[in-house]
């Protein structure tokens, strides 16, 4: 517990720090200076920049000739920005006519060098866009309607009534990969970025399904900008290569590629291991391109060894799978023994993404999904190791709808045939409906059904729109298993939501009523809150989330037939027989980042012993006949093992581009059980890792 009140009391400077930034900003933010504004008062200069340029650009452009002939009313957007050393460049042009778009860069290279922007005294990168009338009006003559130059801040002012025009689309990035269809890489840490752009009060974003689209997420916040803004100024390939940019990166009218070394660095201590120190050693490569608008693709490939804190390597090797292999590392694959107390473990990811209508999207590969707004979701999580899948997306009005059939594996001794794994399938449906400007309401359904006789896989759950329940009827009580959800999140305003899950596997409404606790009631329900800019200091997120499972959820009378894959499951990775209160604290700062964490618990495990082999309802790979009672089945039943999980990470982005992260970390674990076991046994300890990643993936060590 003392270490637990040492991780809590340095997280209190971090937030001080923090608060002491946001107050110090409002005071050191000074926009880009012309000779002309240097008598301007601070709080004219923005003012007197915005007319300058659009003064400039008024008396130098010469209109195109074709234009004046087609007598063209419209405009001209142009994106540009003052670097640090005050020179301007223009990043992107959009008009009707080329000529229009050549002759905005003539008149914007140009413009003289002024003073940079500067924040907290240094010079910044600062972009802004302008919106130029065709023909062209005098600044002082602008109607309301038309901006002039602005500033490139969250887009929040220009998606907050997007409700009220559905057809509305604001997109401001210049790099193809922002635009792409590609999907951002899910790392909760990252996504909270974004997370409050995507949650405006009024937007008809749809968050629920993971991972998220570059097309859809750029239409809320701005990459480009973000990227400006923590952007170094170095001169050299190498530093650009290493502070900024992709290493590889190819782009042609119709095509684009990228390629940059992917890296999980670590060196830690395990306070309770016998052995001298914890480690990672992943070294990756990554591949992401486009051709033409529509379609992207993205392939990944890691090489690793490692050997963790002692908990973690005990349970990953509970997770052993036929064959010689001694363990799963959880959530990235089947591992070989690696010296003499070690793992080595490939992972390889990969999918191609194609949009052909602006309402579609395919995707096809080997990976992994999430559904849900919270730390954990309680329908389709990414805790289990990447699995073949094809998903289709399809957004339309107010509506988003999601259809992803997965092929998964059990690799248990007892279900292996020929030296070869259990093939089963999944399939899985998402409508995500924005009612109001506040109220986003989802549905739910899954089944999972297994290969055997000869049935493969089953047409019947290939339609994307249909009710499963009922086709898991048709096809036979034991020919699937199939559980309903739904979503909810509700914006109390621009920096605060309430979002919940609620998960039903089976349901007996008499037992409820009779009061006597029935096995039948599989389910499980989350609640969630965040608090985005936190007590009014910019980019920090605050989350608080309750969790809870009943006994047997998730499991089936058919082992093959559980919501799990390679031993782990598909929701929670806990399982069921559980519940949890999650406290998270995320704040960003330029390239600096920390996070908190703090997760307490309490779950019911199995005994395992000869005297008492039953299932309690915590391992979804057991057979739920094998209960020891059919009545007051409570959560913590079995043995009653309390958690405590905490965590402290900062860091600095090395690179944005990829994402490369250089950490330090530290976690406490307590695992209190009421009875010992051989499998089962009390754990008290902290770890403590630094280290250099390339952050793409959430990796959950909080068991």
């Amino acid at each position: 517990m003392k270490s637990l009140l040492v991780i809590l009391l340095l997280a209190c400077p971090i937030l001080q720090y923090a608060q002491n930034q946001q107050i110090q900003q409002h005071f050191s933010e000074k926009p880009p200076v012309f000779k002309d504004c240097e008598a301007s008062t601070l709080d004219n200069l923005q003012s007197c920049f915005d007319e300058t340029v659009y003064n400039f650009v008024y008396h130098a452009f010469q209109m195109p000739e074709e234009v004046v002939q087609d007598q063209y009313k419209g405009e001209l957007v142009v994106l540009f920005e003052v670097d640090k050393s005050g020179a301007f460049k223009v990043l992107y042009t959009d008009a009707m006519y080329q000529s229009l778009q050549d002759e905005a860069r003539r008149v914007f290279n140009l413009l003289p060098n002024i003073k940079p922007a500067l924040y907290n005294g240094n010079p910044v990168f600062k972009q802004y866009s302008v919106k130029i009338q065709i023909p062209l009006v005098a600044f002082q003559q602008q109607t309301e309607t038309v901006a002039t130059v602005a500033a490139i801040n969250p887009i929040e002012d220009r998606v907050k009534n997007e409700l009220d025009s559905i057809n509305k689309s604001v997109k401001f990035n210049t790099k193809r990969q922002f635009k792409s269809t590609l999907n951002i890489p899910f790392s909760h840490s990252y996504y909270a970025k974004f997370d409050r752009n995507i949650n405006l009060v009024g937007t008809n974003s749809h968050t629920g399904s993971k991972p998220l689209l570059y097309s859809d997420v750029s239409n809320y916040y701005d990459f480009e900008a973000e990227e400006a803004l923590t952007k170094k100024d170095v001169s050299t390939w190498l530093g650009r290569k290493f502070w900024n940019d992709h290493l590889v990166e190819v782009e042609g009218e119709n095509y684009w590629f990228t390629a940059d070394p992917i890296f999980d660095l670590q060196v830690g201590k395990d306070t309770e291991a016998d052995f001298n120190y914890t480690y990672n050693n992943t070294r990756g490569v990554n591949f992401q391109g486009g051709l033409g608008k529509n379609f992207s693709f993205s392939t990944s490939f890691y090489e690793s060894q490692g050997r963790f804190a002692q908990y973690y390597n005990e349970y990953a090797e509970s997770l052993q799978a036929w064959g010689p292999d001694p363990a799963i590392i959880p959530g990235r694959g089947i591992a070989k023994a690696y010296k003499t107390d070690a793992y080595d473990y490939p992972v390889a990811e990969a999918y191609m993404s194609y949009s052909p209508a602006k309402f579609l999207n395919v995707q096809f590969g080997h990976g992994k999904n999430f559904i849900g707004d919270g730390y954990r979701s309680l329908l389709l999580s990414d805790v289990s190791i990447p699995s073949p899948f094809l998903k289709l997306n399809v957004s339309f009005w107010k509506l988003k709808y999601t259809s992803t059939w997965l092929w998964l594996k059990d690799v248990r001794d007892e279900v292996v045939e020929d030296k070869t794994y259990l093939t089963k399938y999944m399939s899985n449906h998402y409508l995500s409906l924005n009612v109001t400007k506040r109220l986003n309401i989802g549905l739910f359904e899954s089944v999972v059904w297994r290969n055997t006789n000869d049935r493969g896989f089953d047409v019947n759950y290939l339609n994307p729109i249909i009710f499963l329940r009922a086709i898991e009827f048709e096809t036979g009580q034991g020919a699937g298993n199939a559980l309903l959800g739904l979503t909810s999140k509700y914006k109390l305003n621009d920096n605060m939501n309430l979002y919940g899950q609620f998960i039903l596997d089976e349901f007996s409404l008499d037992d409820v009523t009779g009061g006597d606790k029935s096995w039948k009631n599989k389910y499980g329900f989350q609640i969630g809150y965040k608090y985005y800019n936190a007590f009014k200091v910019d980019n920090l997120m605050l989350q608080a989330e309750y969790n809870q499972v009943r006994p047997y959820t998730y499991s089936h009378n058919t082992i093959t037939l559980n919501y799990g894959n390679y031993n782990q499951s598909m929701a929670h990775l806990w399982g069921a027989n559980f519940r949890e209160f999650i406290l998270i604290g995320r704040y960003n700062y330029k390239r600096w980042f920390a996070d908190a964490k703090l997760i307490v618990g309490v779950r019911g495990l199995d005994y395992d012993t000869d005297e008492d082999s039953y299932s309690y309802g915590g391992d979804i790979y057991k057979d739920y006949n094998d209960r020891p009672y059919d009545t007051n089945v409570k959560i913590g039943q079995g043995i009653k093992t309390k958690t405590v999980n905490a965590e402290l990470q900062a860091g600095y982005l090395i690179n944005p581009a990829t994402n490369l992260k250089l950490f330090t970390n530290i976690s406490y674990r307590n695992f209190d059980p009421d009875a010992i076991t051989s499998t089962t046994f009390q754990s008290n300890t902290v770890w403590f890792n630094v280290g250099l990643r390339s952050d793409l993936f959430n990796w959950y060590f909080d068991l």
